[in-house]
């Protein structure tokens, strides 16, 4: 808790949650995670490390509350997991049409307890702007104060003038988050590392806008760790002012080559200490078995 000088109380400083899109990666073995680890032992690796997941699984199946109990049980206090809404709820012809997986969806989310972070939104290219009354009708009836969410809207749209504005006036209105999606490290180099993906990630402006009391960001880091770095260092600047200001910051670290998101995320968290960020000490550089890897750069 920092101290306000001028006025003689104390004032909240926002809070950082650091990850990645996953914990079952094989690839990590041996490196993010000792040699031999198992497929059963990764969760609790991984809560070792870092201090927050994006619950990518939970967008194809919604788990049962058993499991979701389980999960938290494995996870250390304060540890946040930022469940992805179902694709059942989202990807549909329309998000009325999923009311009732949305419902199942927060009651289950919910045996996680205080170990749950903010619901992670994500909304398909193809719902643009035009369904502007369609998300405003779904994010009034969300029990936001119950289940915050932050929601990431993919289409380019979004950002035109005059939506993009009245979208963030929106947001902040109802305390709503945003994913704040940084897809510029593959893209601005003429060099994309996803030519030959099916599913690359969308080309959307980065609008670093907080509409709640907590930020989240999803930074898709170029596999050449030169070229990720210049943009990990504006994140840090950033994200160091959000702290100073009082918002929580959920950051969570991509890459198309996955075996380099863990060291992207431990990577910022040194770009934060550099900076004197108000941020505690990562759970990773104290886990055990941990050869005490040092960042790519």
């Amino acid at each position: 808790m920092a101290h306000d000088e001028e006025g003689g109380g104390a004032r909240r400083v926002g809070r950082l949650w650091l990850g990645c899109a996953v914990w079952a990666y094989r690839g990590w073995v041996g490196d993010f995670y000792p040699e031999r680890t198992s497929p059963k032992e990764m969760l609790g690796r991984y809560v070792e490390r870092l201090t927050a997941v994006e619950g990518n699984t939970t967008f194809y199946a919604i788990p049962s509350e058993q499991t979701v109990r389980n999960w938290a049980e494995t996870m250390p206090e304060g540890f946040k997991f930022c469940a992805k809404l179902n694709k059942e709820v989202t990807h549909r012809d329309h998000l009325a049409d999923g009311l009732k997986e949305a419902r199942i969806f927060g009651k289950t989310m919910l045996a996680f307890g205080d170990k749950l972070g903010p619901l992670l939104v994500q909304l398909p290219p193809r719902f643009g702007p035009v369904r502007m009354d369609e998300l405003e009708a779904f994010l009034r009836w969300w029990p936001r104060e119950r289940l915050p969410i932050a929601v990431e809207l993919r289409h380019e749209a979004w950002w035109r003038e005059p939506i993009a504005s009245r979208t963030l006036d929106l947001f902040g209105e109802l305390g709503v988050g945003r994913v704040i999606l940084d897809t510029r490290p593959i893209y601005d180099g003429g060099d994309d590392p996803q030519a030959s993906s099916a599913r690359p990630k969308p080309k959307v402006p980065m609008v670093p806008y907080v509409t709640a009391n907590y930020a989240m960001v999803r930074f898709i880091g170029h596999p050449r760790p030169e070229r990720a770095r210049p943009y990990l260092e504006e994140w840090a600047k950033r994200t160091h002012r959000w702290l100073d200001e009082g918002k929580d910051v959920y950051f969570f670290a991509h890459c198309p080559m996955e075996e380099r998101s863990p060291q992207y995320a431990r990577t910022f968290f040194r770009l934060l200490e550099e900076r004197g960020a108000p941020v505690e000490e990562l759970p990773w550089d104290t886990a055990r078995d941990d050869e005490k890897q040092g960042a790519l750069f």
